[in-house]
């Protein structure tokens, strides 16, 4: 018979794959040594992909971009201490955006708690309410209850009973011995089907309110159907890059301007929201207006309405046909308000005064090849996007807007291209490239996609000088509280870790870059302007006035 250890892990992880795991995420270390066995045994076997990564935040959030592209529960295994709680960023992340992450967390046996023990700490829910479900086994239960407990966690993790996907944890205790005598293969069985929660029928809305469809954070799926609903319907469509529906005849490249602009925001009677909107302000004040009616439409349990006034929160819903007069005048209000910033842009770069954020943005999209999944950072990145020119095949647009913070997002994309098995690219500030320089470490026998990553570098963190911290009067601590120059070389950081990266400093050059699919890990660093970010972003929001 087999360590209990070992037998423990085979459980888990058989149960992993007879649930449908296909990639699994493991950062090294002793007490987790079963788990890591198990599952290298398993990769051996093709029965799932293993990823090995040194650093735990990098891989929680590998394993998040894995789970984000796939649609399936991804498990990331942590040894005991420190290396556990360094999963909490990602499940964060995936409890605001409803991933299914599994944070398979390896502790030393129960009686050491509170013992002083090395590596030893209270690791029971350890997320708190960040998780759908928790369960904390030892390797002295039985088979069938190391399997029921994991079987139930998948469960909660794909939401298939409570319609509310998300990170669960499942917290393993391991006694020595930790090294496998025998066999080390996963024990599979195929669980039985477990019945899933009905969705409503789509709800027909009446005509006659001036409605426009905001669409935030959501799938590319959902996204790609709400667009075509749009288009069917002849709705304005208010779509940010990350909600997947910025695409079609009447999603709107500039609609946050036009909403900021005033006289058409004006005439709204009815908004419909999809997906999870963050980016924008003007979307924001829509959504908190108690004169226009709301209704949110929501795959999960949960729903957002940020200003707590929608009365209504549907499944699914059927566009009426729209005004044709109403969209018109959004269509037009939209074109000149691109061909504004377009022109805009074109005498920033004439004037010699550089490559600037917004322009990175729409260079980009328009030189990328067709279809190409796209994984986009916070702060200025996303915005910049927000206002590039719609693209109609553009391919699927990922960001980590949960909670919209900067970690692990070059992880993220790592796991997209991975998952999505396709050349895939990153758009990300330097910042966020410098938080997750980590996630490029990828050992030789690792699976490594092919990614290219393109770097706006302006020297630091440019979206504070479009806030109120960039006024004039904060200048004297702008710089070093907010901005945070680092004076890293990131061509120098980059060539460090063997990869060779470009360095571009107009469209034009941009465009060369970018044309062909990338092959293997690429770095493009674009060289941005930084000193006149605020100046340019009141020139954009500007252009709304004249409309």
């Amino acid at each position: 018979m087999s360590e209990p250890a070992l037998a423990c892990a085979r459980t888990i992880v058989g149960s992993l794959i007879g649930a449908g795991v296909t990639d699994a995420v493991l950062a090294p270390g002793s007490r987790s040594a079963p788990l890591a066995y198990v599952l290298a045994a398993a990769d051996a076997a093709g029965l799932l992909r293993l990823h090995v990564r040194i650093d735990e935040r990098t891989a929680g959030f590998l394993a998040l971009g894995l789970a984000k592209a796939s649609g399936r529960p991804v498990p990331v295994v942590t040894t005991s201490g420190t290396a556990a709680a360094n999963l909490h960023p990602a499940v964060l992340e995936a409890d605001a955006a409803g991933i299914p992450l599994l944070a398979i967390t390896a502790d030393r046996p129960g009686e050491l708690r509170h013992s002083g023990a090395n590596q030893t700490t209270d690791q029971l829910r350890l997320f708190g309410p960040a998780v759908r479900g928790f369960a904390a086994i030892d390797d002295k239960w039985r088979p069938g209850a190391w399997r029921a407990e994991t079987e139930r966690l998948v469960t909660l993790a794909r939401g298939t009973r409570t319609r509310d996907p998300g990170p669960v944890q499942l917290n393993v205790s391991l006694a020595d011995p930790l090294l496998p005598s025998g066999p080390a293969g996963p024990d599979v069985v195929r669980p039985s089907p477990i019945a899933g929660a009905l969705g409503a029928e789509p709800v027909t809305l009446a005509p006659g309110p001036r409605t426009v469809v905001v669409a935030g954070d959501a799938s590319p799926a959902a996204g790609r159907a709400i667009a075509a609903q749009c288009a069917r319907a002849g709705v304005p469509l208010i779509a940010e890059p990350s909600s997947n529906a910025r695409r079609g005849p009447v999603a709107l490249a500039a609609g946050r301007l036009a909403l900021a602009a005033g006289a058409l925001a004006a005439e709204i009677e009815r908004v419909v929201v999809v997906g999870r909107p963050t980016l924008s302000r003007p979307v924001s004040a829509l959504l908190t207006r108690t004169d226009v009616e709301q209704i949110v439409v929501a795959e999960r349990a949960g729903w957002p309405d940020p200003g707590r006034v929608a009365p209504r929160v549907l499944d699914a819903v059927e566009l009426a046909p729209g005004d044709r007069n109403w969209l018109t005048r959004w269509q037009r209000a939209d074109r000149r308000l691109v061909d504004d910033i377009a022109a805009l842009l074109a005498d920033h770069a004439l004037t010699g005064q550089g490559l600037t954020g917004p322009g990175l943005a729409a260079a980009l999209v328009g030189s990328i090849p067709p279809e190409t999944p796209l994984v986009v950072g916070s702060s200025n990145p996303v915005r910049d996007l927000d206002l590039a020119p719609i693209r109609a095949d553009l391919g699927d647009v990922y960001a980590n807007r949960g909670l919209a913070g900067i970690d692990g997002t070059i992880s993220t994309a790592v796991g997209v291209a991975l998952a999505t098995a396709t050349p895939a690219h990153a758009l990300v500030g330097d910042l966020t490239f410098l938080h997750d320089l980590n996630g490029l470490l990828i050992g030789s026998s690792e699976p490594r996609p092919d990614l290219r990553i393109v770097v706006a570098d302006d020297a630091g963190g440019s979206i504070f000088a479009t806030l109120e911290h960039g006024r004039p009067e904060h200048a004297a601590d702008h710089e070093r509280v907010f901005a945070t120059p680092t004076g890293a070389d990131l061509a120098a950081l980059v060539a460090a870790l063997g990869i060779s990266p470009i360095t571009v400093r107009t469209a034009a050059e941009l465009a060369v870059a970018v044309a062909d699919p990338p092959s293997g890990i690429e770095v493009v660093r674009a060289v941005v302007d930084r000193a006149g970010r605020r100046a340019l972003d009141r020139a954009i929001t500007a252009l709304a006035a004249s409309l």
